[in-house]
């Protein structure tokens, strides 16, 4: 095989928060890749505007840096070596997007907080690469924390290492256990941009002021592209792009042959069909720009123009002879949701050009699928009404976000699991969830945790203040679990989670103790009617806000459904204002966000979305009808 020396690809991957992008910023910058005078923002890889709010990579992203130190020379590359440095989320949700990052790729940097340690994201990104037979350099990110314990911690990722390389192999794939041991670990503190191969004290920045042995690690640890030379062109699409003046544009990883411009090749698609087109423009990556070529070799990953619906998973061939490459493999959705038009009355009353209709709502879902490979859309016995299977919660509730601040209106179910019928058993996805809480807290965590059906498997004090625990639970018990965690905890509880496979259903689970205030007329919310019932509960809406029919307007203090008349007016008298002293004693309502609305919602609840307003209401808005369903369904459940 024939060797690339000009270009490695590798992944960053971690667990959610613990320095990714920051550390692919800090080798952009001390690559040159910005001017001296150009404002560099944090974490610049993060363009997308969801993900600057919510602080996390939802998208995988690549980049490309050009190293020019002194390594460059000794590895006969006097011109510098091009690395291509793929950002991956660390949610567990958004996993299709770190399998089709490390699909791109020769090699992978863990990245693990050094207080922190590995956690169940960690895992999950690290199995990937192992199953992969990928490469891995372990980088201690945060050591200037002041709760660092690096040394812990990188017992910590090693055994974890040691323990997911047994259990892939156990699996039939034939891994180099004898590199695993020799493995290279980076101390880091990106923000600052500084990284050394010398373990520094806890709490203490490394000894050396720049990423040059991270770049070491990655040259000599990385393995350069290896390519079959004389075999026809074979580029896999890892990804969709667009472009004002391009039209769609693929990301695509090549691993035989060259792209040239002009040249007609053959797309392999995903059902077998060899497509013949034209090759329009070839766009690589330099630093986060862009720049056109009219050829690319072996080992790069360049974006291409030249088919309108290029999918992901398709395979660039030579026409004359077509050697497609391995579909891309994505795990199976756990959990599901309904998308259905928006059918409140008060659908299309808040602004003007937003997208109502059943047409609408279904293009937008297929685009969906074109660009997002872990999600699957199911038809339901409704024609304006579709099931969408994803990952998790997260990644199905920042769709229905990305879609509301599109323009469209739409009514989202609350979060389903999704089962499998195992030897005849109803079988249902568990998750393994990792907590950490304040130790005064953890009588009150464990309680929670087996309400919602969980078992704890292990539970470890480092010492500060902090104790770690590790539940497995059905998915169906995490489902608003954040929401009550944080309340629990004061805000100070951390939770994350894994699939941990399927497991016997495990019954009833009740994850909300207080009942929803239900409006029983359509009207306006107002502040005497508020005034009068606020002992009874809290409201989500504001005083002469719109409200209909079956909207929750609020949470009860008590378990059970509470219809309310949050429209009564206070008479006219001569004795004295309608609306005197009153706004002043009303309690601020609660602005819940989408995620938080999906989380509260129970079984007879969905979510109206729009670009305005996020309502919870009733599925079956008339009260008497839903009293009549009500009925019948205690009646199915006595008889069960």
């Amino acid at each position: 095989m024939a060797v690339r020396g000009d270009i490695r690809n590798v992944a960053i991957v971690a667990h959610v928060d613990h320095g990714k992008t920051t550390l692919v910023n800090a080798m952009l910058k001390q690559s040159h890749v910005f001017s001296e005078r150009e404002e560099v923002p944090d974490r610049v890889l993060d363009s997308n505007a969801l993900e600057r709010e919510k602080g996390i990579t939802i998208l995988a992203k690549n980049t490309a840096v050009k190293y020019t130190g002194p390594l460059a020379a000794e590895l006969n590359e006097p011109e510098g070596i091009t690395i291509n440095v793929v950002d991956t989320p660390g949610h567990a949700d958004f996993g299709g997007e770190v399998e089709r990052g490390i699909s791109m790729v020769d090699g992978v940097v863990l990245l693990v907080d050094a207080s922190e340690g590995p956690l169940p994201q960690t895992r999950f990104v690290l199995r990937k690469a192992l199953e992969a037979k990928l490469p891995v350099i372990l980088a201690i990110n945060k050591t200037d924390r002041p709760d660092a314990r690096i040394s812990e911690v990188v017992s910590e990722s090693t055994d974890l290492l040691l323990g997911l390389a047994q259990d892939v192999s156990e699996e039939g794939i034939d891994l180099d256990i004898d590199s695993l041991l020799d493995l290279p670990v980076i101390y880091c503190a990106a923000k600052a941009g500084y990284a050394s191969t010398r373990q520094p004290a806890d709490g203490d920045v490394p000894d050396n002021e720049d990423l040059e042995p991270l770049f070491d690690a990655i040259l000599k640890n990385i393995p350069a592209p290896e390519y079959e030379e004389g075999a026809p062109v074979q580029a896999h699409v890892t990804n969709i792009d667009a472009s004002d003046y391009l039209g769609r544009l693929g990301l695509v990883r090549i691993y035989n042959g060259n792209l040239e411009k002009g040249k007609t090749y053959g797309l392999s698609r995903v059902g077998g069909s060899i497509e013949n087109f034209k090759l329009t423009e070839i766009l690589r990556t330099v630093g986060l720009d862009r720049t056109p070529v009219d050829e690319a070799g072996p080992g790069d990953i360049v974006a291409i123009a030249g088919v309108s619906d290029i999918m992901i998973g398709e395979t660039i061939v030579d026409p004359n002879d077509p050697k497609p490459l391995p579909l891309i493999h994505v795990d199976d959705p756990a959990i599901s949701m309904t998308f259905a038009t928006n059918d409140s009355p008060l659908a299309g009353t808040e602004g003007k050009d937003h997208k109502l209709t059943a047409r609408m709502l279904r293009d937008r879902l297929d685009h969906e699928l074109i660009g997002n490979v872990s999600i699957k859309v199911v038809p339901t016995e409704r024609p304006d009404a579709w099931e969408v299977q994803g990952r998790g919660e997260l990644a199905l509730a920042v769709l229905a976000e990305e879609m509301r601040r599109e323009g469209y209106e739409l009514t989202v179910g609350r979060p389903q699991v999704v089962t499998k019928d195992i030897d005849g058993k109803l079988n249902e996805p568990m998750e393994s969830t990792t907590i950490d809480v304040p130790e005064e807290y953890m009588g009150t965590i464990t309680q929670l945790m087996a309400d919602r059906k969980g078992r704890m498997d292990s539970m470890s004090n480092h010492g500060s203040g902090w104790v770690r625990l590790l539940f497995t639970v059905p998915s169906r018990g995490l489902i608003g679990f954040r929401t009550a965690l944080l309340s629990a905890t004061r805000g100070t509880g951390i939770a994350s989670s894994l699939s941990a496979g399927y497991a016997p259903w495990a019954g009833e689970i009740t994850t909300r103790q207080n009942g929803s205030m239900v409006s029983d007329r359509a009207g306006k919310a107002s502040p005497y009617a508020m005034q009068k019932l606020q002992a009874r509960g809290n409201f989500f809406v504001k005083p002469q806000s719109p409200v209909y029919e079956g909207q929750v307007v609020g949470v009860a203090n008590k378990p059970g459904d509470l219809d309310i008349n949050v429209t009564l007016e206070k008479h006219m008298t001569n004795m004295r204002s309608a609306t005197a002293d009153v706004l002043e004693t009303l309690t601020p309502p609660i602005d819940m966000s989408l995620e938080e609305s999906l989380d509260f919602a129970n079984e007879d609840e969905c979510v109206e979305v729009t670009p305005e307003s996020i309502r919870v209401r009733k599925i079956i808005l008339d009260r008497d009808q839903w009293y009549k369903w009500n009925a019948r369904q205690r009646r199915q459940n006595k008889n069960k």
